[in-house]
């Protein structure tokens, strides 16, 4: 062993070597054996230079995926570019996977359902008026990079927000009420009418 694969890389295929030929080895150092050659393979140079090699060829990224067990825009992802590219994609990656799933709970204000739930609208009636300014509203960025509209309906919100001014919403009517006409009256107008 040793003619292209890291040291590193070798030990992992060495010791799984030695834990296959064990007639009693535990499943759980089989197991581990296992995984730790996979990661070594998967983040061995090799690898990379197999796949640099294969592309100087005329090999294509279907091709190079399908040999990988991956999909293009996967093997793409992994491996094209120059290694500060690579990189620098493994370690936004690895920030994204570090982030929490959950939004966080102790932000100001509502969130966009949360405000459109309390006055009987849809969210995008929400933005449509942030974005005329009958509502209050900001972005929160947090230190992860991760942002969330907040929204204030109380007057109180000029306490909360620097510069901000709070907007009265009054109640959305129940949708039966939201058409005065009566539709089967034919004498009533209707705002499509002219």
């Amino acid at each position: 062993m040793g003619y292209f694969l890291a040291p590193s890389t070798s030990a992992a295929l060495s010791h799984l070597a030695v834990v296959d030929a064990a007639p009693g080895s535990a499943p759980l150092e089989r197991l581990r054996a296992i995984r730790s050659l996979l990661l070594e393979l998967d983040a061995d140079p090799a690898t990379l230079a197999g796949v640099r090699d294969a592309l100087r060829d005329g090999v294509g990224w279907d091709e190079l995926a399908d040999a990988a067990g991956l999909k293009p825009a996967a093997a793409k992802w992994r491996w094209s570019g120059t290694d500060a590219e690579i990189a620098a994609r493994q370690v936004a990656g690895r920030k994204r996977a570090a982030r929490p799933s959950a939004v966080p709970t102790d932000l100001p204000g509502l969130s966009v359902s949360e405000a459109a739930a309390q006055l009987g609208v849809t969210p995008q009636a929400i933005y449509l008026k942030l974005s005329r300014g009958k509502l209050s509203g900001r972005t929160v960025e947090l230190a992860d990079g991760r942002s969330y509209k907040r929204v204030f309906l109380d007057v109180d919100a000029d306490a909360r927000m620097p510069g901000g001014t709070a907007a009265r919403l009054d109640r959305a009517e129940p949708v039966e009420d939201n058409n005065p006409t009566d539709p089967t009256d034919p004498t009533a107008s209707s705002p499509d009418a002219h």
